[in-house]
């Protein structure tokens, strides 16, 4: 982007538009037209003297005319904006700005004589860990953050062209929907925010941002490269285990965040391995497997007779059985979605034979097989 290039602002944005006219018609159909009213001259008399428009100093800005219970909607109005248009931004992003991907600038780095082997030896030699970390004013509610992820995915929908949600749904509607039900969601905590507070604040931002947005760039930086890259992306976290000077941080508060963060991750590849192998339905007398998926196969405690034919499903179960015993030796219960199969934590010592290196069809016989979701574990160590 060059000097003389116009920066796109939020007010040419148009998601901030429609948003906002939203929370407008929200504002008058729960809190009335008088509140609506008054909000809006406030809006627009703020606006104009931004703008510099000639005599809105002068003018009465409606701000004294509000009591004192109209105050707490007017700023609960404005706070619910703020937060939208923080939304819109976040949307508007750097994915727009020009030589921003990944793959612009694989494009720069192969014309500038940079080869692939170089760039894997970078990869492999680098660590990128963004790191979560508490704040003493981060007092929103888990509630409020929920809505606005809704709001976000429904606003992906929206972009694709998608009329109506996977429930059936209006998107427009559904939209509507989430910004009426932050307008009657109590916005701050009641009570004092306690470090167990703040690991769980932590862990849904892990769960709805962190665990899937990795493996998404992880699939797309394969596909730019050619081949799988190396593990150079680490979520971290200080929260629970900083010795900071905070003395509501013990060992209690590690072992709780160590047990709530790790859980948290396990299930997510459970719930992956699970639709992996829900899909993953080749049957050896349909096709040749290789022999590190048949030991797999065998070593994995499965003998269900309607898989004695499903090499690729039985080697799942297993992996399944050992990420539930590591939940159990972890976190101290079963997950949700408990293995019928009993097998040792990975918490324990690995066999060195039992490298599933070719699972998932990666380099079964010399063909690729299930090139979609074979990338789904994203990113768990393969040699589990």
């Amino acid at each position: 982007m060059t000097e003389n290039t116009p920066k796109s602002t939020i007010s040419q944005n148009p998601d901030i538009r429609l948003l906002g006219k939203m929370l407008g018609d929200v504002i008058r159909a729960y809190g009335g037209d008088r509140l609506f009213r008054q909000t809006e001259y406030i809006r627009s008399t703020s606006v104009d003297r931004y703008r510099g428009v000639e005599g809105a100093d002068s003018s009465d800005r409606g701000l004294g005319a509000l009591t004192l219970d109209d105050t707490l909607d007017f700023v609960r109005g404005f706070m619910l904006f703020s937060l939208l248009a923080n939304l819109a931004e976040d949307r508007q992003g750097v994915a727009k700005e020009e030589g921003a991907s990944f793959e612009e600038a694989l494009i720069r780095l192969r014309s500038e004589g940079v080869d692939d082997a170089t760039l894997m030896e970078l990869l492999g030699n680098s660590l990128i860990v963004p790191v979560l970390t508490a704040h003493p004013t981060e007092v929103r509610r888990k509630s409020i953050i929920d809505h606005k992820n809704r709001i976000a995915a429904l606003m992906a929908m929206r972009d694709m062209g998608q009329a109506v949600t996977p429930d059936g749904d209006n998107v427009e509607e559904a939209i509507y929907r989430q910004i009426a039900l932050l307008w009657q969601t109590r916005p701050l905590r009641n009570e004092k925010l306690f470090v167990a507070d703040e690991i769980e604040n932590a862990r849904s931002y892990m769960q709805q941002v962190f665990l899937t947005a990795i493996p998404k760039l992880y699939m797309r930086w394969e596909n730019a490269l050619g081949h799988r890259p190396p593990g150079f992306v680490r979520l971290g976290t200080w929260i629970g285990g900083d010795r900071d000077g905070n003395p509501f941080v013990n060992a209690e508060t590690l072992r709780y965040a160590m047990a709530r963060d790790g859980g948290t991750a396990i299930r997510h590849y459970l719930e992956q391995i699970h639709k992996l192998g829900a899909e993953i339905s080749i049957s050896s007398r349909n096709s040749e497997t290789p022999a590190e998926v048949l030991e797999l196969a065998e070593r994995s405690g499965d003998n269900a007779p309607s898989r004695t034919d499903e090499p690729y499903r039985r080697a799942m179960s297993g992996i399944y059985a050992r990420l539930c015993a590591t939940h159990f030796a972890l976190v101290g219960d079963q997950p949700p979605r408990p293995s019928a199969v009993g097998r040792r934590s990975l918490c324990q010592p690995r066999c060195a034979s039992g490298r599933p290196c070719h699972f998932g069809g990666r380099t079964c016989g010399g063909r690729r097989r299930c090139a979609g979701n074979r990338r789904r574990p994203w990113p768990l160590d393969p040699c589990c």
